[in-house]
């Protein structure tokens, strides 16, 4: 014979302490949401491009069947071993990419520090230097990047003996610096606040102990 059970359920709200630790508990198992880190990919890409970095795209099947492009920039994290980011792209000067990158973020001075050492290679390579980034191997971190240098010079002059270790050395520093804003950006989405944000926004149910129903 068929039974009927009855379960009380609660709001996060009406839970005790314990159970809303154990509901945000449940929460962050579900991990964050997929393409939580576009935000920051979008402000990565402004921020390449206004120093002379395009980034490289691939082609993604989305589960419409629909195909996309997507930046080739990839990451893992955040507390293993080898975590890390990278992407691959191929860097020219830019004129005023100094100026442009204080404009955009102004009290950045990681970001400053990496636009002016590119900008001071260029000059002292007349603004004949550029590079290719491609990503190597099973990590993401910043030495996964393979980064050749060249000199598009007329009369076949060679890079400075500092052009390669200069450029490599930025754009390495470019993806620690992109690595620190994703994992920034998931402890902010994970933190105690948004995660009890997101429950009561999708008004999930729980029981007496914090256990998800339904």
């Amino acid at each position: 014979m068929p039974e009927v059970i009855e379960t009380i359920v609660y709001t996060y709200e009406e839970l005790s302490d314990a159970a809303q630790d154990a509901a945000r508990d449940w929460y962050r198992e579900l991990g964050p949401h997929y393409g939580w880190w576009q935000a920051v990919y979008e402000d990565f890409a402004m921020i390449c491009d206004s120093i002379g970095i395009n980034l490289k795209t691939r082609i993604r099947n989305a589960s419409t069947q629909r195909q996309f492009c997507e930046p080739c920039v990839w990451f893992t994290g955040f507390r293993n071993q080898g975590d890390g980011a990278s992407f691959e792209a191929s860097w020219r000067y830019a004129r005023g990419g100094s100026l442009a990158i204080r404009a955009h973020a102004p009290q950045d001075r990681v970001l400053h520090h990496i636009a002016d050492r590119l900008q001071d290679v260029q000059r002292r390579n007349i603004y004949q230097l550029a590079a290719n980034i491609d990503h190597r191997g099973q990590y993401c971190h910043e030495h996964a990047m393979v980064i050749t240098v060249e000199r598009d010079s007329a009369i076949g002059q060679p890079p400075t003996e500092d052009a390669e270790t200069t450029v490599a050395g930025a754009m390495r520093d470019l993806a620690r610096w992109l690595y620190k804003r994703l994992e920034a950006e998931h402890e902010h989405i994970t933190s105690e606040s948004e995660v009890e944000a997101a429950i009561i926004a999708n008004e999930y149910t729980f029981t007496v102990s914090g256990c998800r129903f339904g």
